[in-house]
């Protein structure tokens, strides 16, 4: 039934009626940017003929240096997103018309996605040289608001300018005192000849009456009208004779002035390039030439704040994390990668990434002992990468102990959860964001083969192994370090686990920026497991490469810009056997001259210098002398008698004993049995430019140097050691210590 006041025509009135009668264009793309309709007035505005449905959206004539800006289009609006801006359209009969488009996502019934909707319309209405000014500093304006990259800033006002508006385009910016060529940009891909006009990179000078240097003193745009006819003096010879081969005709010059300051000049020159109608700038074109070097000084001021802020940060993170060159270690070979994120344009959006706060190093601990480490501070920018090195320094730190991995994630923990609190603002915890942060500790020791690791929260690393990729399974995950901290509350437990690697097996452990957040073509982006995917068959292609050439097709194994910084280490264990020898003795005196025979026995086999193995079993000597001389004076372990019951009095009023205490008498009579005989076990390992000495015994008491008076017979033997030794220590072992040092091996 008709609503009331409804006409018939009215009621049965098709959409595709009422799109034919618009007076804008409407045109649908499917999601891969073909045209699947386009109303009349499309055909009129873009000026094409004939069917258009199922070919490109480019098709319809849109500038080349424009397809970049249709692209991210796209991207953006089939992400869910809304644009507008304008575009440089050539029709048919090659007339350039800007349009001014807005596009909408095309959504399906279920709220996906299927295409993009794009209704457009002249931007301005006027003669074609009118449109064509307000176009372009429109399109200036667009392009300029998201770039804070100088070199980006500078390429997109070149591509904007030539051909559009000039034949020719030259950037100049003060570098110190010096002007320097940023920009040189020509119509129709010609380039000047060598020794003519100055090249992108050489220093820059206007000698006094050149247009250049007028808009620089002036501070104000300088236009010259009809260059045949005015006179001015040429940086050279040569370039002067160019500009008239060229047949230059008509230039602007405009200072780039930002917050007060010269940063450059900006010039546009016409000539027989292009071969303009009427190839002569005006008074309207000079104003706007001077309001285009008002935008892109501002762009460029921004773009060099920016570059120095961020290289700052890098500078600062690079100084924080290891070296370019890994250490060298027994046992181990070692690749590392570290790339920041680049700062990734994006329309309406500006810069998308900044530092983070992934870190990665490698720690020498003792006897040949290695720590790794690999993590992730939640968040950007400056406040991550200083996280990122307090953590570095604390886990280092921690690591010195020499304590199970599990232990120091607990450590690590709680100072997260302190340093959160430390930050926490007054007043008002419930705004306080705490410290987040993934990271898995690993300790390998080369001579046995065993890793031990535990993980809060972050990726298993890829294990390969006898050719086969796969990953280093986690039995326990872990939660990310500072979880308590966030209100989660509970206790936080960190389990340890350990694998025995094989000869020549080969861990890729990376931060989540390697395989987080990669945009595919389609302006969507690959799951992880995707990216996982992608990651794992691009190690297996290079398995039996070096651990460089593994690195480096981990980090290109995902496409696409990454919006987070990444880091990369790949540690190779040795398929040789490294040198070990080792020996129990009982914990007496005559056992310390058989330790030392032992070692020396040891170091000759192994073809060590005589000087240094004496050096080694004098060590030897001292460290196993404090362990047994430590273990003859350990106190007893302490027995308590069983407390004396009285079962009654005797015939003369004697209380009686009860068996207990009877057998307490008899043991007193027959005197205390001695504790069973202690031992220690002497560990020797070599490795290519040290040899590592280690002592094992059940005394829980760690060792420490004492001060020996003149009259005192011992205590020197560690002040020996420390002096002596590279390094040493002792460090808790599951039934006691170990005492351990470390000595040079010269070629």
């Amino acid at each position: 039934m008709k609503r009331w006041g409804e006409s018939s025509f009215e009621a049965q009135l098709p959409p595709e009626t009422v799109l034919a009668q618009m007076e804008m264009a409407v045109i649908v793309c499917d999601r891969f940017s073909n045209i699947i309709y386009s109303n009349e007035f499309a055909h009129e505005l873009f000026g094409f003929g004939g069917e258009y449905v199922g070919q490109s959206v480019l098709s319809l004539g849109i500038a080349e240096e424009d397809r970049d800006q249709a692209t991210e289009l796209a991207r953006h609006v089939l992400k869910g997103g809304v644009w507008e801006g304008t575009f440089c359209n050539v029709r048919a009969d090659g007339a350039t018309v800007y349009t001014r488009a807005h596009a909408v996502p095309l959504r399906h019934p279920s709220g996906a996605v299927d295409g993009v909707v794009i209704f457009a319309r002249e931007a301005l209405r006027s003669n074609q040289r009118d449109q064509e000014r307000y176009g372009l500093l429109e399109r200036i304006g667009e392009r300029l608001a998201g770039s804070l990259e100088l070199a980006t800033t500078l390429r997109q006002m070149a591509d904007t300018l030539v051909p559009q508006f000039a034949d020719h385009c030259f950037i100049d910016l003060f570098s110190g005192d010096r002007l320097v060529r940023r920009v040189s940009r020509h119509a129709a891909g010609w380039s000047p000849p060598p020794g003519t006009w100055a090249e992108v990179g050489e220093p820059v000078s206007y000698p006094p009456g050149h247009f250049c240097a007028k808009a620089m003193e002036r501070r104000d745009a300088v236009l010259v009208e009809d260059l045949v006819q005015h006179r001015f003096s040429a940086p050279t010879t040569s370039s002067r004779r160019l500009g008239d081969d060229m047949g230059i005709t008509s230039v602007i010059a405009a200072p780039l002035l930002a917050r007060g300051e010269l940063l450059g000049v900006m010039s546009l020159a016409l000539s027989n390039l292009s071969r303009r109608p009427d190839p002569h700038y005006d008074g309207f074109d000079r104003d706007l030439v001077g309001a285009i070097a008002g935008r892109v000084a501002l762009a460029v001021d921004n773009a060099m704040l920016f570059e120095t802020e961020r290289e700052t940060a890098l500078a600062f993170q690079k100084d924080l994390l290891p070296g370019d060159a890994p250490p060298r270690l027994d046992g181990l070979k070692i690749a590392w990668r570290y790339e920041p994120a680049r700062p990734l344009e994006s329309h309406g959006h500006g810069i998308q990434t900044q530092v983070g706060g992934d870190w990665y190093d490698v720690i020498p601990l003792s006897a040949g002992r290695v720590g790794l480490v690999i993590g992730d501070v939640e968040g950007r920018g400056a406040r991550a990468a200083a996280v990122m090195g307090q953590l570095r320094a604390a886990l280092r730190a921690f690591a010195q102990d020499d304590k199970p991995p599990a232990e120091i994630l607990r450590e690590l923990d709680e100072w997260t959860r302190t340093m959160g609190a430390a930050h926490r603002p007054r007043g008002g915890e419930e705004l306080a964001r705490p410290t987040l942060v993934s990271c898995t500790y690993f300790v390998y020791d080369a001579w046995s083969r065993v890793l031990s690791f535990a993980n809060a929260g972050h990726d298993p690393p890829l294990l390969i192994s006898d050719g086969q990729v796969g990953e280093l399974e986690f039995d326990s995950k872990g939660a990310m370090l500072g979880v308590r901290g966030s209100g989660v509350g509970g206790e936080i437990l960190f389990n340890e686990e350990s694998r025995e690697l094989k000869p020549g097996a080969t861990l890729v452990l990376y931060t989540d920026g390697l395989i987080d957040r990669r945009p595919k073509d389609d302006g969507e982006y690959y799951t992880r497991e995707e990216s996982r995917r992608m990651l794992r068959e691009a190690v297996a292609a290079v398995a039996d490469g070096d651990v460089e050439a593994i690195a480096n097709a981990a980090y290109e194994a995902v496409p696409g810009d990454v919006d987070d910084d990444v880091a990369i280490v790949v540690i190779r264990t040795s398929a040789e056997e490294l040198a070990v020898e080792q020996r129990t003795f009982t914990a007496e005196p005559i056992m310390v001259s058989e330790a030392r025979r032992m070692a020396s026995d040891t170091f000759a086999s192994w073809g060590v210098d005589s000087e240094q193995a004496e050096l080694a079993c004098l060590l030897v000597s001292e460290v196993v002398t404090n362990v047994v001389l430590h273990a003859a004076n350990a106190p007893a372990p302490r027995r308590e008698p069983a407390m004396p019951q009285v079962a009654g009095l005797g015939s003369g009023g004697d209380p009686v004993l009860s068996l207990d205490e009877e057998l307490w008498d008899l043991g007193m009579e027959l005197g205390r049995r001695e504790p069973a005989t202690k031992e220690f076990r002497l560990r020797l390992r070599r490795g290519a430019d040290a040899l590592w000495v280690e002592v094992f015994d059940s005394d829980l008491r760690l060792p420490r140097i004492r001060s020996a008076g003149e009259t005192d017979e011992g205590g020197r033997g560690l002040y020996l050691v420390d002096q002596l030794a590279t390094r040493w220590g002792a460090r808790p072992t599951s039934d006691g210590k170990a005492v351990w040092f470390e000595l040079p091996l010269t070629p």
